[in-house]
């Protein structure tokens, strides 16, 4: 079980508000969001109300200032992500619908160009577990959560401009 606890200012000042689950737009309890606490669990944040726009990782810990991690300045919803301790497995495919090259990944890849010669990622299916896909090599850049699934466009779900390089499990470590 996961808990979240968002304050209106940075370091968590102001009124807050405390999430043990998904909360597609949590704008009614805040009018902004700069600052939280990570009690248990793991986490994302989106800039954006229905878990869109930029995401960030969060796992246990404070956040007192999202703008000095390099995050987004508010947060507007937020996705639990459950504990996992089974396999990890996914496919990425070079293009959209799960086309041109295709690869298994059972374990984090910090650069499909350096491990499979693939230049682009453009769609995925994960079998197993839940994962992070990065926009650049090493784990770098912005972030997407990959629960299990078929994500056939990468285009069409609003990352038109990324490129996804590397991939990462997200462990039990949370």
């Amino acid at each position: 079980m996961g808990r979240i606890i968002f304050y209106e200012d940075r370091n968590f000042g102001g009124r807050s508000y405390e999430c043990m689950s998904d909360c597609a737009d949590f704008t009614s309890y805040l009018s902004r969001c700069n600052s939280c606490r990570v009690e248990s669990g793991c986490f994302m944040v989106y800039d954006r109300s229905n878990y869109m726009g930029n995401q960030f990782f969060l796992r246990r810990g404070e956040y007192s200032d999202y703008s000095r991690m390099g995050m987004f300045e508010t947060v507007r919803s937020c996705r639990m992500i459950p504990m996992y301790r089974g396999n990890f497995r996914m496919r990425i495919y070079e293009r959209e619908n799960f086309g041109g090259q295709m690869y298994e990944l059972m374990d984090d890849c910090d650069n499909i160009m350096d491990r499979y010669r693939m230049s682009d990622c453009q769609s995925c299916h994960v079998m197993d577990g839940h994962w992070l896909m990065y926009e650049q090599p090493h784990y770098r850049g912005r972030m997407m959560y990959m629960r299990p699934g078929e994500y056939r466009s990468f285009r069409e779900m609003g990352f038109s401009n990324m490129r996804f390089m590397s991939m990462r499990r997200i462990m039990d470590s949370c």
